[in-house]
């Protein structure tokens, strides 16, 4: 995906906040050496002297995973979700950056983070996220319950969400799998069915392929 939407030399700014138990710099660090291999230009928004015009003139906005919680306090704190949502939009440029993120990263381009799998290990002042994708994502989505365990599957905890948020949609995203949107088309991509809950509905299996959400 990162091929066909970015050439080499595109500009990336890499946002690291999520990330808790590793320093912003080596997060930094393992992003540009894991994506070496396509010659990308990826600088870090918390270490350059204007945050907002290194995402202003991005090619790519990419948010890394880790905690959501964490993620979004510091995106709100710095006052970083507006700019990142108009560079991803195209507001007040000639195209939109392509948007790339995982795990806690990927719950930051859903309307909220209500349905992501972290704990809140900080107040972010509030739930809304960027909502550059109309529907919620479960990232890391798995329903198996280990033997002995007592506590809610992760079917049931989206239900709870579902129950109090009935207009919403959620998507479990397996491990491995990923949502490509081009152009006003939303594909499931990857080697896993995916599962779509809706209030008042049975869970619903998604092949890989374009999606109607």
């Amino acid at each position: 995906m990162l091929k066909r939407a970015l050439k080499p030399g595109a500009r990336v700014a890499f946002v690291p906040f999520a990330g808790t138990s590793v320093t912003w710099d080596d997060y930094l660090a393992r992003v540009q050496v894991g994506l070496a291999g396509a010659k990308l230009d990826i600088e870090s928004v918390h270490n350059v002297k204007s945050a907002r015009a290194l995402i202003r003139n991005a090619d790519c906005v990419m948010i890394g995973g880790g905690n959501t919680f964490r993620l979004l306090c510091e995106l709100r704190k710095r006052k970083l979700l507006t700019p990142i949502k108009s560079a991803v939009l195209g507001v007040k440029r000639t195209f939109g950056a392509t948007f790339v993120g995982w795990s806690a990263g990927s719950n930051m381009a859903c309307p909220t983070i209500c349905t992501t799998n972290d704990m809140p290990i900080v107040d972010p002042k509030g739930f809304n996220a960027l909502g550059l994708i109309p529907f919620q994502i479960n990232p890391h989505y798995n329903n198996a319950l280990p033997a002995g365990h007592q506590g809610e599957t992760r079917n049931e905890r989206i239900a709870e969400f579902l129950l109090l948020n009935p207009k919403k949609t959620v998507l479990g995203l397996p491990e491995g799998d990923w949502i490509d949107v081009n152009e006003g088309k939303t594909k499931l991509c990857g080697p896993f069915d995916a599962v779509l809950f809706e209030a008042k509905s049975a869970p619903k299996v998604l092949k890989p392929g374009f999606l109607r959400l």
